[in-house]
């Protein structure tokens, strides 16, 4: 019975551990656009070479396209704490990596248009060689990972 207990408590201490973490980081306008492209990207990634699944991949394109072009006229966070100096350049670097980003959406579209599903495929890949190093130059690091 105190081992039912026991384990009843610390299952409902796990459980509010992520709520608890979450609450810690606001999130930003920005990092809402950045999860609708992120959630997007994963589901197209497994699916880009489906030429079944075209129409699906569209629009998951789209999604990934509105919220960049939104999130395009936001800034990045870390910009607050780079020197007033350097933040112009900063946000300007952040928006031509953005639209660099755009243009490879257009490719992989332009090319999913065209039946093309191999080709989709390595802009595809090309898009996320491009979100991680823009992730790299712009997001800031998590205060976990300094640790």
């Amino acid at each position: 019975m105190k081992i039912r207990l026991i384990l009843a408590t610390l299952a409902c201490a796990l459980a509010t551990v992520p709520a608890i973490n979450a609450a810690d980081e606001p999130e930003t306008e920005l990092g809402g656009k950045m999860d609708k492209m992120s959630s997007a990207f994963r589901a197209l990634r497994r699916q880009i070479t489906d030429a079944a699944k075209n129409a699906d991949s569209l629009a998951k394109l789209a999604t990934i396209k509105e919220n960049a072009q939104a999130a395009l006229k936001l800034e990045p966070a870390w910009k607050a704490d780079k020197p007033a100096a350097e933040q112009a350049k900063f946000v300007a670097d952040y928006q031509a990596d953005m639209n660099k980003f755009i243009e490879l959406v257009s490719k992989v579209e332009a090319a999913l248009k065209a039946g093309n599903n191999d080709e989709a495929g390595k802009l595809l890949t090309a898009m996320g060689d491009a979100q991680k190093a823009g992730h790299k130059q712009f997001k800031k690091p998590d205060d976990k990972k300094k640790k």
